[in-house]
């Protein structure tokens, strides 16, 4: 559909030192072709175009930009399954899954849209009556935008989104594992009409790039979705330039499963399907799984058989549900954490093993006697490997699902209402899902305590993250 390139001042361009990066398809290890691959140079030329369409974008209406956002949204619409197609190739997941993943993109578009029609300030009672108080909104300026590779497309978008509503331009670095999905949504907004230089796509070295991204002080603001080892490199990065940040950083999502939930069995199978949605790799992935024991067997036999029926293949195979880890660098570092966690006693019940062959594969897995010391519990897995852990204390699989410097998620499964307000109002986490698997959508706030994060996305919440309030008072008042 497009020639695949970075997307600077509203042109396709090649890298400026005519670098190149072979994107692979995990499934296959095969190169799927060579993308640019740039440096410093390409990050600032990308500031400069950003920094230049910032006056003209930012006067425009919110009727104006939205205009442009909404088309963006249709042409998406109508070319989702070649869209979904690219995207799997280059990340490996389930081609259904990567269609869900572009479906969602329109929907944070419009609500951004709206959003951004509606962010109407506000007005001050005045203790005099001489003087008038008012507060108005100012979008922030450049911002910069680097996402991981999990989720290509809505890691991307609910900035981008956000960030183009309120009037704000766009320096975005995809993972350079999944750059070709960015690309696209860049050339989504070249057929809606978006002004050149409003959203800049570049791709290339990651330490350089975000450098002139922390060094300019034109980029006002960085938004980042990985790893809590390189946010805080960004937190110390950003005291140079006071550069504000939204780090969506890592997670370790517990789960806990009360007696009184219902159907064990359907929750198991569930709890499995959604374990292994994009192979594990996703930041609130239910990771801990604290089921009481008085459903523990019935709970693990169940996700047994469920981790077992799951097909692993190519995601282009529309039998797949289960595709490869991203990278040999993913997979091995799984493979560890498995093996330091059975060398503590932990019993691998299913699964626990590469497969042989081409590809990023991984068994399904299913895993009881953790060690609470065992990095299957301490350690983000971002993997197909679920640890089912009983409990009979409620107090103190609270404590214990607590016990964790990540906050971004967690899942209670309950009947009872008193115990689904006790738990939920102490577990430390920034978005609870009660007999809910998916606690993420436009309409509401992203993001996460503790370690997790800073900042949200989505929802009114998001929307504040990309303007700077203005408090104007007016004195001399009749």
């Amino acid at each position: 559909m497009i020639d695949f390139k970075q997307f600077i001042g509203g042109e396709w361009t090649d890298a400026s030192n005519n670098g190149t990066w072979d994107l692979l398809n995990p499934a296959t290890e095969e190169v799927l072709e060579q993308v640019p691959f740039g440096d410093r140079a390409d990050a600032t030329a990308a500031v400069d175009a950003a920094s230049e369409a910032f006056d003209e974008w930012s006067h425009q209406t919110p009727y104006r930009r939205g205009a442009v956002l909404e088309a963006a949204a249709d042409y998406i619409e109508s070319n989702l399954d070649e869209f979904a197609r690219i995207t799997t190739e280059e990340s490996g997941k389930p081609v259904q899954q990567s269609r869900a993943e572009w479906a969602g993109a329109p929907n944070q578009l419009r609500w951004a849209v709206g959003e951004a029609q509606r962010l109407h300030g506000r007005w001050i009672p005045s203790r005099s009556r001489s003087r008038r108080i008012d507060v108005t909104y100012k979008p922030m300026g450049v911002i910069g935008v680097i996402t991981a590779w999990n989720f290509p497309v809505y890691n991307q978008m609910r900035a981008i989104s956000s960030a183009l509503a309120v009037g704000c331009t766009v320096v975005s670095r995809p993972s350079e594992f999944t750059p070709r999905s960015a690309m696209l949504i860049a050339h989504a907004f070249q057929e809606a009409g978006l002004p050149s230089g409003v959203l800049n796509v570049i791709n290339g070295e990651p330490e350089p790039m975000g450098q002139v991204m922390l060094d300019d002080k034109r980029v006002m603001k960085i938004q980042f979705t990985g790893s809590t080892r390189v946010g805080r490199l960004l937190m110390d990065g950003a005291s140079r330039t006071v550069t504000r940040l939204s780090l969506e950083l890592g997670g370790n999502a517990p789960v806990l499963v009360f007696p009184d939930a219902g159907d064990i069995a359907a929750i198991a199978a569930s709890a499995m399907t959604t374990k292994m949605r994009n192979n594990g790799q996703v930041c609130i992935s239910p990771q801990r799984f604290y089921v009481h024991g008085s459903v523990a067997e019935e709970f693990t036999d169940v996700a047994v058989d469920t981790a077992r029926s799951q097909i692993v293949g190519n995601g282009l195979d529309p039998e797949t549900t289960v595709g490869p880890l991203i990278n040999s660098r993913q997979r091995d570092r799984l493979e560890q954490i498995v093996t330091a966690s059975v060398d503590q006693g932990t019993k691998v019940l299913t699964g626990g093993s590469r497969l042989d062959g081409r590809g990023y594969f991984y068994e399904p897995t299913v895993a009881t006697e953790v060690a609470s010391d065992a990095p299957l519990r301490t350690e983000e897995i971002f993997g197909p490997v679920m640890p089912v852990i009983p409990f009979d204390d409620v107090d103190a699989a609270i404590a214990e699902a607590n016990s964790t410097d990540y906050g971004l998620s967690a899942y209670v499964f309950t009947r009872d209402l008193n115990t689904a307000f006790k738990v939920s109002e102490e577990l430390e986490f920034g978005m609870i899902g009660i007999n809910d698997w998916h606690p993420s959508t436009p309409e509401a706030p992203f993001g996460g305590m503790k370690q997790s994060g800073l900042g949200r996305e989505s929802g009114s919440e998001g929307i504040l993250e990309y303007v700077e309030p203005k408090t104007r008072y007016f004195g001399g008042m009749r």
